[in-house]
């Protein structure tokens, strides 16, 4: 039987049959690439089919909302089963359109203020979970099997020919948008402007060529200061915990190259390197280039001359003007602001750097840790790309091979092809709010599974990866381990009055205290009277805003003088 010739052309078929539908619903509210604000609706309905795999930009910070509330508004009786592709459930339409049955399938990374809606939607099964992925992750899923019908993003401005200038919160952009536009998608981009004829762009983000449409939203799109905090709000045993990561771990390994999670933990470690860390004199030998976000934190130790290079995954309210005049440390246009790429800044925290210092919610006895609790599923975001060992990695660094060689004499073998380890640390307090322990005999993830039917319990880092433990009670150095019993009495041994704290062989854990494997703050020649606020270089946000120089320019709510 002679097979019928295949169609190899399919998708541009289809990508053009989707653009007439739109030109022809359209009609004058179409000029060229520009759509009428009012004719949103218009738009999605004419492109989006039932099945289609949606690409809506929600960022860690960057949203695009006003596609979001236009998607939101289509019928279900006509567009249903959408499968949405995004990194962050951030908004409350990114699950109302799994209420409205617009949607059903999801694959994302980080759900953060809708971790306990999106639990609830999920143990009603009106949403199925593809995987809860990493941001590096779901990106490459773009390019191979996740590649999406249509792309939903926004930017600050676009010309005529549809090249948009996603300013400082470039993001997520890039990798969507090529992902979409190369795989026959359609690109729709909201802007915050449109600039008119004889007037250009400030530098070209995404060129016209892969955008389909841009709409101009009535409003400027949603950005977070997620990684903004304010000193005031560091407590002492936060920045005694500081104080022990700088010495017992930057020190230590000599750490140049690093990326720190969001939080008042690593907050503190940033406001003690001009101070506390400069009278151990460690200027010059520790914390000089990161993978960051503009962490407002970090102002007096860039203006003291600690850092020489930040790459951003994204950018940060406020820090506009600071970045623009520093920009012999941050990666910045020919206009001087910000160029962020989340899939860049991931690669270069996951390849690039030796440590990576975060937090979580709950930690078990093999050092496994995860943010996904009971009612709530919050994902993961980057965390497992910054907070793994890179496998494929071939360069050595001082602290990557000091690590590696502790792995090797601890109960990972002492023989065999050396190679170094990246620093992980999870620097938690022994119990969050609520008065909840971060430390578990079991963790959530599991309960989860079961409930959402995962292959996979929703584990953040995996404990294989953890090199240390940090809290109030001291620095667990699990490299030196030389069995799983020891690596549990370790745990154990810096979870405090937690249930799993107090379940400790007191013998063993003395025993490991001796070797060094567990240090407590009196071993790294700390005294807890020393840990004070005072030792902060800025006590408030005011106190950010004169270590700028008056550049920087805190969010109104941050504004508290």
């Amino acid at each position: 039987m002679t097979q019928a010739p295949r169609d190899w052309q399919g998708k541009a078929a289809r990508r053009a049959a989707r653009k007439a539908r739109a030109a022809t619903a359209l009609g004058p509210a179409l000029h060229g690439k520009r759509v009428a604000t009012e004719a949103l609706a218009r738009l999605l309905d004419a492109v989006i089919e039932p099945f289609d795999r949606i690409a809506l930009e929600g960022n860690n910070q960057k949203q695009a909302d006003f596609l979001a509330d236009g998607l939101v508004q289509l019928d279900p009786a006509r567009i249903h089963d959408l499968h949405m592709v995004q990194s962050v459930l951030a908004l409350p339409q990114h699950l109302d359109v799994f209420e409205r049955g617009l949607a059903s399938r999801l694959d994302f990374s980080f759900s953060g203020p809708q971790g306990a809606r999106l639990a609830r939607l999920v143990q009603e099964q009106r949403i199925a979970i593809g995987a809860i992925h990493t941001y590096l992750e779901l990106f490459s899923r773009y390019f191979i099997d996740l590649s999406p019908q249509v792309a939903l993003v926004a930017a600050q401005s676009a010309d005529a020919e549809g090249n948009l200038y996603t300013g400082p919160n470039t993001e997520d952009t890039p990798a969507i948008v090529e992902a979409t536009a190369f795989s026959g998608g359609l690109v729709i981009a909201q802007v915050n402007e449109w600039v008119g004829p004889g007037q250009a762009l400030p530098r070209v983000d995404i060129p016209g060529g892969w955008v389909d449409f841009v709409v101009v939203a009535p409003q400027p799109n949603v950005i977070e200061p997620l990684f903004t905090r304010d000193p005031a709000q560091i407590s002492e045993i936060q920045v005694l915990m500081a104080m022990m990561a700088i010495k017992g771990l930057y020190a230590e390994y000599g750490v140049q190259r690093l990326n720190h999670g969001i939080g008042f933990d690593t907050a503190a470690i940033e406001l003690l390197l001009p101070t506390y860390a400069e009278s151990l004199g460690l200027k010059g030998r520790i914390a000089k280039h990161w993978a960051l976000n503009p962490h407002p934190a970090l102002i007096p130790a860039i203006e003291a001359g600690w850092v020489e290079s930040i790459h951003s995954f994204g950018s940060e309210l406020g820090m506009e003007d600071y970045v623009r005049a520093r920009s012999d440390v941050f990666f910045t246009g020919p206009d001087g602001s910000l160029r962020s790429n989340r899939a860049m800044c991931q690669a270069a925290g996951h390849y690039a750097c030796d440590l990576f210092i975060g937090s979580t919610l709950q930690i078990d006895l093999d050092g496994n840790s995860s943010t996904a609790t009971r009612g709530r599923i919050a994902g993961f975001g980057g965390a497992p790309n910054m907070g793994a060992d890179a496998r494929g990695r071939r360069h050595a660094s001082p602290a990557w091979l000091k690590a590696g060689e502790q792995a090797r004499a601890g109960r990972r073998g002492a023989a065999g092809t050396p190679r170094g380890q990246k620093l992980v640390v999870q620097m938690v307090e022994t119990f969050r709010e609520h008065m909840q322990p971060a430390f578990v005999e079991r963790l959530d993830a599991w309960t989860l599974q079961e409930q959402a039917g995962m292959a996979l319990p929703p584990i953040m880092i995996y404990g294989e990866d953890v090199t240390h433990i940090l809290t109030e009670e001291g620095l667990a150095n699990l490299l030196l381990c030389r069995s799983d019993e020891e690596r549990e009495q370790a745990i154990r041994g810096v979870a405090g009055y937690t249930p799993v704290g107090l379940a400790r062989d007191a013998r063993m854990v003395e025993n490991l205290r001796d070797r060094g494997v567990i240090r407590r703050p009196q071993d790294l020649g700390i005294d807890p009277r020393d840990a004070t606020r005072k030792l902060l270089a800025a006590h408030n946000m005011r106190d950010l805003v004169r270590a700028s120089g008056g550049l920087y320019q805190p969010p109104r709510r941050f504004r508290n003088w």
